[in-house]
């Protein structure tokens, strides 16, 4: 074989597995998508890889070539969603030093993110009670990191370790509680979700520190953002 036809086998070669690998993730993506409804109406403990399988239009055995079993089908989901939810709160540029920008602009850019994917809400708060439910802490720890950039910004206000977690917590379970109100149907309406998140995060900003002055024209020269 000539060098010239050895270099178009292996582009046909590396063309063909290109190929597979888009079609592998478009698979993984179609059983993604279902595995989604599919929690969405029955949970995870009702849930099973027969009906996802079906939803996604494969059969039981082609889905366990992804995956081995609907609770790591919960944590791809659930890896991918809270990505999502990171490039959503590290969108809003802050100052430098205005920590307290920050803290509002992080923790607004999280209530913002649900009320904008509500399926992404419900994949935060899945819970199991099968023989895998012990990697449900592990779950719940990575919905915690998730309040990390409010952490931050309540540390940088001055705030101690014990506290900054109080307050993002106290945070995250509010947040969490409107959210899930508002879903189900908060009474006033949908708005009044907004109003009462922004309500109490003016009285979090109110305890953790006074509004920091406008940034000056030197202070805006160089590099002005992020913590």
């Amino acid at each position: 074989m000539s060098e010239t036809e050895m270099l178009a086998l292996r582009e046909h070669q590396a063309q063909r597995q290109q190929r597979q690998a888009a079609q592998s993730m478009q698979r993984r993506g179609l059983v993604l998508e279902a595995a989604c409804r599919v929690f969405a109406e029955r949970g995870l403990d009702g849930a099973s890889i027969r009906e996802i399988a079906r939803r996604a239009g494969y059969t039981a055995g082609a889905i366990y070539s992804y995956f081995d079993s609907k609770e790591a089908i919960h944590v791809a989901l659930l890896g991918e969603s809270l990505e999502r939810l990171r490039l959503a709160m590290e969108a809003p540029r802050v100052p430098r030093g205005q920590h307290r920008a920050a803290l509002e602009a992080r923790a607004r850019a999280w209530f913002a993110f649900y009320v904008a994917h509500p399926q992404d809400l419900d994949l935060a708060l899945l819970r199991t009670h099968g023989p895998e439910g012990g990697a449900q802490s592990l779950l719940d720890a990575r919905v915690l990191e998730a309040m990390r950039p409010c952490e931050q910004a309540l540390l940088s206000l001055g705030l101690d370790q014990e506290a900054a977690v109080q307050e993002r917590t106290a945070l995250l379970a509010y947040g969490l509680g409107l959210l899930v109100l508002r879903q189900v149907g908060l009474p006033g309406g949908e708005p009044q979700a907004q109003i009462l998140f922004d309500r109490y995060l003016a009285q979090l900003l109110e305890r953790v520190g006074p509004a920091m002055p406008p940034a000056t024209p030197e202070a805006e020269q160089g590099d002005l953002f992020d913590l």
